[in-house]
C-alpha cells in the first residue's frame, strides 16, 4: 500500500538519500532543496514522504497555496522505479489538493 507521510525527525535523514535515476535527474530538484524551500514557505508547501509497505520510496513537495494548488517535486527512489508507486502517490497527491 502506497501512502504520504509527513516528514519529520524520525524520517528526514532517510529522505535526504532518495535520488533520481541519472535520466530524470534534470527533472526533479536535490530533495535537500525542496525540503529547505518547503520548510522556508511551509504555510503554502508541504512535504511528504511516499511509503510503499513501510518503505520510503520517493518524496513529493505540493504547493497548497491561494487557489492554484500543485504538485511541485515528485520523485521516486531511483531502486523503486517502474513499479508503480510513482502512478499510486499522484493519486495520493491529487485527493490531498483536491
Amino acid at each position: 500500500m502506497v501512502e504520504l507521510r509527513t516528514i519529520n525527525a524520525d524520517n528526514y535523514e532517510e529522505c535526504l538519500n532518495l535520488s533520481a535515476s541519472v535520466a530524470n535527474a534534470d527533472f526533479a530538484d536535490p530533495v535537500a532543496w525542496s525540503l529547505a524551500e518547503a520548510w522556508v514557505f511551509y504555510d503554502e508547501s508541504r512535504p511528504f514522504a511516499i511509503y510503499a509497505d513501510d518503505v520510503m520510496v520517493g518524496y513529493v513537495s505540493m504547493y497548497i497555496g491561494e487557489d492554484n494548488p500543485q504538485i511541485i517535486n515528485f520523485m521516486i527512489d531511483s531502486p523503486f522505479q517502474k513499479r508503480g508507486y510513482g502512478k499510486d502517490a499522484a493519486r495520493l497527491c491529487v485527493e490531498y489538493l483536491c
